[in-house]
């Protein structure tokens, strides 16, 4: 039934129907109104009414102005914004690379382990030892804060 009405507005357009072809715009914000009209009540069907004539699909375009934003629509494709957020996956996102964290928490207990250990069998190395690992724990303290970084731009991002 939506067909043939399609087809009957498309031919009322003056274009030939295709079943292939998508229908234009203008014929969808109408039978979008007529299906609301029927639906809802009274005072929501004028609402609905008023909504369908302000849409863009009926409002006429000035050619220059479609002219000049057809090359730049063509260079930004894949550009344009999404339509919805996913929060959900940035989330998981987020809490995924916030694990490395506690690999970095690990690898600060392994290296004061080493420490303890390498202390306890060569004490005169004591200074030695505590620079090398002062060293290590600057590298995971960075490597930690990179991974925090990293998180809130998953967490964050679009």
């Amino acid at each position: 039934q939506v067909q043939t009405r399609l087809r009957a507005a498309a031919s009322c357009a003056g274009r030939p129907p295709s079943s292939h072809e998508q229908p234009p715009q203008e014929v969808m914000a109408m039978l979008q109104a007529v299906r609301a009209a029927r639906i809802l009540p009274p005072v929501r069907a004028q609402a609905a009414c008023c909504r369908l004539f302000s849409t863009p699909a009926l409002m006429q375009r000035n050619r220059v102005e479609a002219s000049a934003t057809a090359p730049m629509q063509k260079a930004l494709v894949g550009l344009e914004p999404m339509g919805k957020r996913n929060a959900g996956v940035s989330v998981l996102g987020c809490a995924i690379a916030m694990v490395a964290v506690g690999g970095c928490a690990q690898g600060i207990g392994q290296l004061f382990a080493a420490l303890v250990v390498g202390m306890a069998r060569n004490p005169s190395m004591k200074e030695d030892l505590f620079t090398y690992t002062l060293i290590g724990m600057g590298f995971l303290e960075f490597l930690a804060i990179v991974v925090i970084l990293i998180a809130g731009l998953l967490l964050y991002s679009e």
